[in-house]
Formats: structure tokens, C-alpha cells, sequence
């Protein structure tokens, strides 16, 4: 499997299903993996549809870019390996093979997108914000991040099947952490913002280009990772203090072994919103269990990899004074001394690690032009590639604003994202399996871009609302704690999220049955 030989993949104007579609009217067109332009057919509208849906019910999509901008659209979408295709669905006729490569694919994905310095980290956290010792905060790591890992290999069994999207990435914090690293090596002579810009530029690059850059960058990526890292463990390891003990009385203990855990979960589950879009044009009768298993190991063996060598380092940090030095620098700079000794070629290893922020945004950031199209009619209007350089930008000024705040960026926005992930899961898993397997429906994914057939959303609207409710009462934040995380421990410790996930799931299946009832969808 070559995504870039793939004509869907590369997405060029003239195969671009929606936009022909809709230039021509309402329309079916069938394309396969051997059309070539002169081929497209489309079948008049009194056709029966694909699949038991009802007749073209859609609004058209408007035409924002007229004129010059129209023509400057067209000819950056006929880039070669451009992707021009935003979140319409991808029939099953468009999808290319999967096979042993395609499978591979998907570990190697998970494995590069994860196996990165935003991971090492967060395994900072343990010993240097939570005062966990080795064994905590390495256990904590193992068991939240293959509870977190659960959720993308989950979400990402939707993609083969249905060949829509799901939503939206984060990339401000991989900017402020090649940008501190860069800035390091450099001895502060670039400022960790050029760093930022360095970092925002080769992320944007990638996620504009589009699925198939996507997936073959990733495919190679984690190789110089890997072996920075191993360099990094061989330099820095015997310094790793693995009797390290948990810091405070027991109360305080088990708050911060709560907090470390939520933080860990939270920076894996919110890949969940965005993992069936790089899926979307493998075949339909892709085995769900090997897109589970493969999401799931090569996400939670690159995040364990990487925390617990976060863990070490940050164990090492009050006994190595270059190490104590350097933290007080930034994180950036703390990565670059685990380096020493190594001359030029650490500074090589250190950089490679900075760049490697490329890696885990820019599929992001390609995830996230899809959920801002997913707004509305007019927000898919706009093309993919204007939405990623518009996000790239976001990110970039946000980075730049937050570059000398990392450690709060990081305690703030993490959890946020499984407060809002966490019970919009659940919503999924128990429409699944309690109102389509239980009751033997199927989904009807024809039915993406159908208002008057998909559901009406108040159960799941006000189910998710209520899941915000528990998270809010169970959040331990710098910013806010709620009354129930104060009890744990005596002290406060997160649990924001679990109880999100206890409110929806009591919540939404009695909700739901009613609008089912009452309203039919």
C-alpha cells in the first residue's frame, strides 16, 4: 500500500467526488482506485442511492472562493500530492488495499505519532509536580496510558467501516517544545519563538498536504526518534534514581497518584476525537480487531517508551545539579543537558527530537481542518488546506504567547481534553452496543451529511453536558478544584474525568430511549 500512488489519496481536483458532484447537480459518482479523470460517471438522481438511503437530500455546498481566489484554489489543490478532499465521505468503491503493509501501516502511524518529547514530558510530571517516586509514577504510566490507548483504537474501528471523519488535534504544545529545545542548543541565542516558528511551519507543511504525506512522513519518522532516544538512554540512565520514593503523608500520596493518572489518561484519550480519520480509505472489511490491536500497540508501547523515560530523568533531576540547572531553564534545556558529554552530536540528537513535534501535530493538525469543516455548510465551504494553514497560525500565536509556560499549558489543557472526551466516548460506546448491536442495527453511514436522518442529538447533547458536570465537581486544577476532588486524599487529586464518564453512563441510555420513542431517530 503507496498512499501517495493512490488517485483517491492524492485527491486531485478532477477526482474530487464532492466537487464534481456538486458542480454537476444532485449526482452519484463512482469512482474506483483505476479512474482516471475521462472516466467519472454519475448516475441521474432518479437512481436509487447507495445502500438504503433515501434520495439526494443535501443542501449544496456554497461557493465561497469566486474569482481569482477560485483560481488560486484550484491551482494549489492540483499540487501533486495534495489531498483536495475535505470530510466528505469515502465510498468504499474510492478505497485502496489493505493487506499486511496497510496494518503495518497503522502501528507505525500510532508508534511515530507518539514516540516523541511531548511524551517524555509528561513523564516529568511524576516526580517533579506530583512527588511520585520511580515505582509509582512508572506504574501510573503503564496501566493510564493502555486505559487512555483504549479509546483512539476504539473510535479508530469506525474509520474502515464508515469512511467518515470523526473532530480535533493539538499542536500549540509541540510548538513550545521544539522551540525550547532548539533555543537551548542554540545557547539562547534564537529565541524559543523562532524555535516555535521553525516548529509551526514544518507541522503546517504536512497536515496541508494531506493524508497521504501524512501517513508516508510517519511511516519513517519514528526511525531517527528511536535512535536519539536509545543515545539518550545510554547517556543519561545511570543517573535515572530508581529508589526514588513518593513524596508527603499517605493522603497526599494517593491525591498526587490520582492527578499523575488523570494527566496520563488525558494526554492519550484525546486522540479518540481524531483517530478514524487516518482510516478513512482503508477497505471496509478491514478486521476491527486488527484495527484495534494495532492502534492500541502502537500508540501504548511509543507512550510507556517515552514516559518512563521521562520518569527517569525527572527522578534524576534533584541529584544531578547540571540536570537541577537546566530544569530551572526550561524543559527544553533539561533534555539537551540528559545529552552531555555527547558534544555536537547530542546537540544533532536533541534537535531531532524538537523536530519530531512534526510527527505528532501534523496529523493533528490535518485532523482538526476537518472538524472546523464538520461546523456547517459553509465551514466546508472552505478548503482543507486553508483550514490547516488558518489552525497552523493559531497555533503558532498561542505557542508563541505560551512558550515560557509550558508546564502550566500542560496541566491546563491536558485534562481539559478528557473532560470533554471522556463522556462523549461513552455516548458512543453505549449508542453502539446498547441501540445498534444489542437491537442488531447496523449504522447507516450514508446518512453523514442527511439532516433530516440522522439523530436529533438533545439525549446525547444533555448527556454530555451532565458529563461536564461531573468533571467539573471532580477537577483539581491550578485554576479551580471541585468539591468532590478535595475530598480525595484529604488534599485533592483529579478525578474529573471518571466521574464524566459515571454521570453520562447513567445518564444517556434513559435519555435516549425516550428520543428514540418519541422522535424516531
Amino acid at each position: 500500500m503507496n498512499p501517495l500512488k493512490h488517485p483517491v489519496a492524492k485527491q486531485v481536483p478532477e477526482l474530487d467526488i464532492e466537487k464534481y458532484a456538486e458542480s454537476q447537480g444532485p449526482t452519484q459518482v463512482k469512482i474506483t482506485a483505476n479512474t482516471d479523470a475521462s472516466e467519472i460517471s454519475h448516475i441521474a438522481t432518479s437512481s436509487p442511492p447507495l445502500g438504503n438511503s433515501a434520495p439526494h437530500e443535501v443542501v449544496p455546498t456554497p461557493v465561497l472562493l469566486k474569482g481569482k481566489l477560485g483560481e488560486w484554489n484550484e491551482k494549489i489543490e492540483g499540487l501533486a500530492g495534495l489531498e483536495a478532499r475535505g470530510i466528505t465521505r469515502v465510498l468504499p468503491g474510492e478505497k485502496h488495499g489493505g493487506g499486511t503493509r496497510g496494518h503495518l501501516q497503522m502501528f507505525l502511524l500510532w508508534f511515530s505519532l507518539n514516540l516523541v518529547a511531548n511524551s517524555i514530558i509528561t513523564g516529568f510530571f511524576g516526580p517533579l509536580v506530583f512527588g511520585l517516586g520511580w515505582k509509582d509514577s512508572v506504574l501510573i504510566v503503564i496501566f493510564a496510558t493502555a486505559l487512555g490507548a483504549c479509546g483512539p483504537a476504539y473510535t479508530a474501528t469506525f474509520g474502515p467501516e464508515s469512511g467518515n471523519r470523526t473532530m480535533i488535534g493539538f499542536g500549540i504544545i509541540g510548538c513550545i517544545i521544539a522551540g525550547q529545545i532548539i533555543s537551548a542548543v542554540n545557547g539562547g541565542g534564537l529565541t524559543i519563538a523562532v524555535g516555535c516558528i521553525i516548529a509551526a511551519i514544518c507541522i503546517g507543511l504536512v497536515a496541508t498536504f494531506g493524508i497521504a504525506i501524512v501517513h508516508t512522513f510517519e511511516r519513517y519518522a519514528f526511525i531517527p526518534q528511536l535512535i536519539c532516544l536509545f543515545v539518550l538512554i545510554g547517556s543519561a540512565a545511570e543517573d535515572f534514581d530508581h529508589s526514588s520514593a513518593s513524596q508527603g503523608p499517605r493522603g497526599t500520596i494517593i491525591a498526587n497518584r490520582c492527578s499523575f493518572f488523570a494527566l496520563q489518561y488525558a494526554s492519550v484519550v484525546g486522540f479518540s476525537a481524531v483517530a478514524a480519520d487516518f482510516y478513512v480509505y482503508y477497505p471496509v472489511n478491514t478486521p476491527k480487531y486488527i484495527t484495534f490491536w494495532t492502534t492500541f500497540s502502537g500508540t501504548w508501547l511509543a507512550l510507556i517508551f517515552c514516559n518512563i523515560i521521562g520518569v527517569g530523568i525527572a527522578t534524576g533531576v534533584p541529584n544531578v545539579p547540571e540536570w537541577t540547572d537546566a530544569y530551572e531553564v526550561s524543559s527544553g534545556a533539561l533534555l539537551l543537558a540528559t545529552y552531555r558529554g555527547l558534544g555536537g552530536f547530542g546537540d544533532l540528537c536533541v534537535i531531532i527530537l524538537a523536530l519530531g513535534s512534526v510527527t505528532n501535530n501534523a496529523p493533528c493538525t490535518y485532523a482538526a481542518a476537518l472538524t472546523f469543516q464538520a461546523l456547517g455548510r459553509y465551514a466546508k465551504a472552505i478548503p482543507r488546506w486553508l483550514w490547516c494553514v488558518f489552525i497552523t497560525i493559531i497555533e503558532l500565536v498561542c505557542s508563541i504567547a505560551g512558550r515560557n509556560h509550558l508546564f502550566a499549558v500542560f496541566q491546563n489543557f491536558l485534562p481539559v481534553m478528557s473532560y470533554w472526551v471522556s463522556p462523549w466516548l461513552m455516548i458512543v460506546l453505549e449508542e453502539q452496543f446498547l441501540f445498534h448491536y444489542l437491537q442488531g442495527k447496523s449504522f447507516d453511514w450514508t446518512a453523514w451529511e442527511h439532516k433530516k436522518r440522522l439523530p436529533i442529538g438533545l439525549a446525547a447533547l444533555f448527556a454530555w453536558l451532565c458529563g461536564w458536570a461531573g468533571a467539573i465537581i471532580g477537577m483539581e486544577q491550578i485554576w479551580y478544584q471541585g468539591p468532590v476532588a478535595l475530598k480525595v486524599g484529604g488534599y485533592g487529586g483529579d478525578i474529573g474525568a471518571w466521574l464524566s464518564i459515571a454521570f453520562v453512563c447513567v445518564i444517556y441510555p434513559p435519555l435516549r430511549y425516550i428520543e428514540l420513542n418519541r422522535l424516531g431517530r
